[in-house]
């Protein structure tokens, strides 16, 4: 059996609080297998701030940044195929230009926004609408120039929240 053990040190003079959560619900924290650091805010690299990460994204002025929290590239004709995605499990084809896009992590609600655009095949196929948002999956449909249903040969749609 593991044990605790709680060491001071002999330079410090601040005391070190740990503090059970206000809660009716049995918690745990398991800690890696492995000395060294825990990864907190106030232990970021020397100099970090907030700026930093906007620089990583090419993003500037004051305005905060949303991450796309789901993606996918996918061929709506025929037997439906994923060509690449993030965060996205599986698409289910509902029938002609309706599919639904299957997140593999549930987004936190299903206020999120969706866009999309798709290749265009010949004169049909451009628009690309929602139909429903839930927390795991949106379902959405490609539509010809004149309005009908259409499947697509490249779909692409992303969701930010």
């Amino acid at each position: 059996m593991s044990k605790i053990s709680l060491q001071p040190n002999a330079s410090g003079t601040g005391t070190f609080t740990l503090a059970a959560p206000d809660s009716n619900t049995n918690r745990t924290l398991t800690l890696p297998d492995a000395s060294g650091t825990v990864a907190t805010e106030e232990n970021l690299p020397a100099g970090y701030t907030d700026s930093d990460a906007l620089d990583l994204f090419n993003a500037t002025g004051s305005a905060p940044v949303y991450a796309c929290r789901a993606w996918v590239n996918f061929d709506g004709t025929g037997t439906v195929s994923i060509r690449a995605s993030g965060n996205v499990s599986s698409i289910t084809d509902n029938g002609t230009g309706d599919y639904t896009v299957n997140f593999t992590t549930a987004m936190p609600d299903a206020n999120y926004a969706p866009t999309g655009s798709v290749e265009r095949a010949g004169s049909n196929g451009t628009p690309v609408g929602i139909l429903s948002l839930a927390v795991g999956s949106a379902r959405i449909e490609t539509r010809s120039g004149t309005g009908t249903l259409f499947d697509c040969p490249v779909v692409s749609i992303s969701f930010f929240r």
